[in-house]
């Protein structure tokens, strides 16, 4: 028989209340806006726990044997956990994970390009993106930059703000079917941002760099830059119903993760059980495959939660056995039912804006949920008073998949694929609810509580 599953013991004494001023929604934008790009959304996680008494540690370093709170950073990856005193890697450890990264275009090696009198920046899709959704808006840049530093390189982060790009669409006289056949684009062709006047500028973009990190051309040595939407998010709607805003999928979830483990920092009563230990791990490269160093589908959590074993004084054979007590919560948007396109949905399984979370389920394991941890995330939904929905794709279509397959083979951990419903899920922007994220982090909060 395997062993006894733990129970959820904990009420939130105080729930988020969205309804009276949509705090919660509000907080998501502030932190979307803080993110253009998946480096800015780890450096603005960091200091936030931080502030709340996390310790940075090196992965290149002893890390602390005594109980406490920490986070590692690796690339646009972020894991972090509470190590409570009578907190011990037997009871297991209570896992959120989510990513950093979102479908965008990002500038190439050697961008300087142009046509027709116009000095353009080449740019690589990444991720499955809506192209179209890119045309037409005014487009900053975000992401990092590796300088010189004397033999060695340092990384720094760019973010720049003023409308720099912009892709503007054929006009309807030269595309007179266009509304009845649809915007079809060539990435290589059609998605070649503007930013200047006259010929080709070798070397343009890298002076671009120096001149906004305060360097020489020759200090900078490559970038991971990309572009990012300029509009601020917004609460919108006839009773402010909605959040707009870029990178919803899957921002949403790291916030949530974040503030559930910010929340539980000061939890006393656990009615006599060892609480596990709770997790975040926040990864890149989720919309391309997470097969990278910073993906789901490396070694970076593996890494982490066995040296959070070996501090403990816990040796190999006693972290298989922290596995078989753990959980996961794989955490990432999930399809809203879309009221022009009602038919793309399964009708035996609404899924409401502003109607809870929604619990994602698919027989052939795109998504990992099963029974048991469907009850389990369902228990924690119940502990918070969170209302819970349900999604399944058609029969007939593709279902997407997430970091839960992924993560639940790498740990042998139980895991549930759950997010907040969402429309225009990999637009340059997406919709949400305004009562939704409060709800999400409510069901967090308990899942990382559980005893």
């Amino acid at each position: 028989m395997g062993a006894e599953q733990p129970s959820l013991r904990c009420v939130r004494p105080v729930l988020s209340n969205l309804v009276a001023d949509h705090g919660e929604a509000q907080r998501l934008i502030d932190f979307i806006d803080l993110a253009p790009s998946p480096y800015h959304a780890v450096a603005e996680v960091s200091s936030r726990l931080q502030t709340q008494g996390f310790m940075l540690l090196d992965e290149s370093e002893e890390w602390p044997a005594e109980s406490g709170r920490y986070l590692v950073i690796r690339g646009a990856s972020l894991i972090a956990w509470d190590n409570k005193p009578d907190s011990h890697p037997f009871s297991g450890f209570r896992i959120v994970g989510a990513h950093t990264d979102s479908p965008n275009l990002r500038i190439k090696p050697q961008p300087d390009a142009g046509s027709s009198g116009f000095r353009q920046l080449g740019v690589e899709v990444y991720g499955s993106a809506l192209l179209n959704s890119w045309l037409d808006r005014d487009l900053g840049v975000s992401g990092r930059v590796s300088l010189r530093d004397g033999d060695r390189p340092t990384t720094q982060l760019l973010r720049v703000d003023r409308p720099l790009l912009r892709i503007p669409q054929l006009a309807i006289h030269l595309d007179r079917g266009v509304n009845e056949q649809g915007v079809k684009l060539n990435p290589q062709q059609h998605l070649t941002p503007l930013w200047s006047l006259g010929p080709p500028d070798e070397g343009e973009f890298r002076r671009f760099l120096a001149k906004e990190l305060g360097t020489t051309e020759d200090a900078v040595l490559a970038w991971d830059v990309m572009a990012h939407d300029l509009a601020p998010g917004a609460v919108l709607g006839l009773d402010d119903e909605f959040v707009s805003s870029p990178r919803i999928d899957n921002l949403a979830s790291c916030h949530a993760a974040t503030r559930a483990l910010i929340d539980q920092i000061d939890i006393e009563d656990w009615s006599g059980d060892a609480p596990g230990i709770p997790v975040i791990s926040l990864f890149d490269h989720e919309e391309i495959g997470s097969q990278s160093a910073t993906g789901a589908d490396g070694t970076f959590l593996t890494t982490v939660l066995e040296r959070i074993c070996a501090d403990a004084e816990v040796d190999r054979n006693g972290f298989h056995r922290s596995l078989a007590t753990s959980m996961c919560v794989s955490a990432d948007g999930a399809h809203a039912t879309h009221p022009n396109y009602p038919e793309r949905h399964d009708s035996t399984h609404p899924i409401l804006v502003n109607g809870g979370p929604v619990l994602k389920v698919n027989a052939n394991v795109r998504y990992a949920t099963d029974a048991g941890t469907a009850a389990r995330f369902e228990l924690a939904c119940d502990a918070a008073g969170v209302p819970l929905q349900r999604f399944v794709s058609r029969t007939d279509m593709p279902c997407g998949s997430t970091i839960g397959p992924v993560t639940a083979a790498r740990l042998g951990v139980p895991t549930v694929d759950v997010g907040i419903p969402q429309l225009a899920m990999h637009s340059a922007r997406e919709l949400c609810g305004t009562q939704d994220p409060a709800w999400f982090v409510d069901a967090l909060w308990a899942f990382l509580t559980a005893a």
